[in-house]
């Protein structure tokens, strides 16, 4: 009998009988924030920003029914997922991106600002459109630059001895209430750049101080402070967050023959933020400071050394 040269020696020609469970596309997500509920569909999450998702998600998000088609589960069973974030920050997310979204599209009610500057979509290549307005999602999406900030605070007490931990190397009240009052005065200093422009000043980082001004030029000031701002449970951490609409350099009138008309110079300032669209980029430096804090009621006031390691992600979301 002749063999072949064939690597494959064997197929069976009987088709095999194999009953495939497709999964069931979500239309909303039941989430459960620290045990806060919360009904959001599917492309609320997905609009979501991408640093936002992946503190939301850690382990990746399925937007899928993967557990009731496998097991052959109760269908009409929806699955809860519990979210390790807090749930004031989740609210006020959803509420800037909702309002951003109907200003710039409209309701039911009433026209958004897109509708006033559809043309500019089929204005005549210039000098400074690049790329071509037809391409430019400037103009035909609503552009939220996010900034976030993750800070971890370490307290070093004076060596006077009266601030102890004990032999497992756990922290006794005196260092414990110490480390309370170091996270109420960081909670306290709530403006954006401040730590930021402290470190240029003292590296003189010409990086640092154009990241500041182009953030600046794109829709911050320099006094803002952090949109949202919160201790994390159980941990010497504070998480902060800034949202802004970006400075595209569209500019609206209410009469005339023109109702919207850009400055490209400041586009051209804008289109730079599309670098961190769905790439967020991150920083991450130390802040070292001697405070004082204020008298508490069984101690005085303490001079501390704190220490404080924050991690910025920076990142454009486009909705």
């Amino acid at each position: 009998m002749a063999t072949s040269s064939s690597p494959i020696t064997q197929v069976s020609q009987t088709p095999a009988h194999v009953t495939l469970h497709q999964p069931q596309l979500l239309t909303r997500l039941l989430l459960d924030l620290r045990g806060k509920r919360y009904e959001v569909d599917r492309e609320t999450i997905m609009n979501l920003p991408e640093s936002v998702l992946l503190c939301l998600f850690p382990n990746g998000l399925v937007l899928s029914r993967q557990s009731a088609a496998l097991d052959g589960g109760d269908e009409d069973e929806e699955d809860v997922y519990a979210v390790d974030f807090d749930p004031d920050c989740f609210q006020f997310v959803l509420s800037f991106f909702r309002n951003a979204s109907e200003a710039f599209y409209g309701t039911a009610n009433s026209p958004g600002l897109f509708s006033a500057q559809q043309h500019l979509l089929e204005a005549p290549l210039n000098d400074f459109s690049n790329p071509p307005p037809s391409q430019n999602p400037l103009i035909s999406k609503q552009a939220i630059i996010v900034l976030r900030e993750e800070l971890e605070y370490f307290s070093i007490p004076p060596k006077d001895g009266s601030v102890k931990i004990d032999q497992n190397g756990i922290a006794g009240e005196a260092l414990a209430n110490i480390k309370r009052r170091c996270g109420d005065y960081l909670m306290e200093k709530k403006s954006i750049f401040t730590a930021l422009q402290r470190n240029v000043n003292k590296e003189n980082n010409v990086a640092e101080q154009h990241l500041i001004d182009m953030l600046c030029m794109s829709g911050f000031d320099r006094e803002d402070e952090w949109g949202f701002r919160a201790l994390e449970p159980s941990r010497c951490c504070i998480s902060s967050i800034a949202l802004v609409l970006l400075k595209t350099g569209i500019t609206h009138h209410s009469g005339g023959d023109k109702a919207a008309e850009v400055d490209y110079q400041q586009m051209a300032t804008a289109q730079k933020l599309l670098l961190f669209w769905r790439k967020p980029a991150r920083k991450c430096w130390w802040d070292g400071l001697d405070i004082e804090l204020p008298p508490s009621d069984d101690d005085g006031n303490r001079t501390i050394k704190l220490w404080a390691r924050r991690v910025w992600t920076l990142e454009l979301s486009l909705v």
